[in-house]
């Protein structure tokens, strides 16, 4: 009988690290469909050449801006917001323009989406879409994405 006591135990032992991978698998899915289905925000910055703040912005108005209206349309984007600085800063932090856009959720942000037929739709002549989407590129002088989250400050 004194080795069935340490099979026993064995077995009891083993018995728990399942559950405890099961109830921890179990947690972590539930956070990780619970964090899927938060909005999730980028803000995109963009830095004109001296002189073509005003020309980039009309360009994205009329060429990148009603795309993204479109997949507000689809669902993939809850809402989309423009800012300008009022004054300006050191050459180095400079930025003209942040476009934040709220996505639905992370998988959507992430997701890889072709925005290419859309595109097609929305602008038959591609040639002069083409053309004016290479020239709000040309004058960046730089571009970069940031997603954000939100943080608690109150204490817990």
């Amino acid at each position: 009988m004194p080795k069935a006591f340490p099979i026993r135990a064995t077995l009891l032992f083993f018995l728990l690290i399942v559950i405890s991978i099961l109830v921890f698998s179990t947690f972590s899915h539930a956070r990780a469909q619970a964090a899927a289905d938060k909005p999730y925000v980028i803000e995109y910055y963009y830095k004109t050449k001296w002189g073509h703040a005003e020309e980039f912005i009309t360009l994205f108005r009329k060429n990148h801006f009603p795309v993204l209206k479109k997949e507000m349309e689809m669902g993939r984007i809850l809402k989309v917001t423009g800012t300008a600085p009022v004054y300006h800063t050191s050459e180095d932090g400079r930025w003209d323009y942040r476009i934040t856009i709220v996505f639905k959720n992370a998988g959507i942000a992430n997701d890889g989406y072709d925005s290419v037929p859309l595109i097609k739709q929305l602008y038959p002549d591609q040639d002069t879409y083409k053309k004016e989407e290479q020239r709000r590129f040309e004058i960046l002088e730089a571009h970069w994405d940031l997603p954000i989250k939100d943080l608690e400050l109150e204490s817990h």
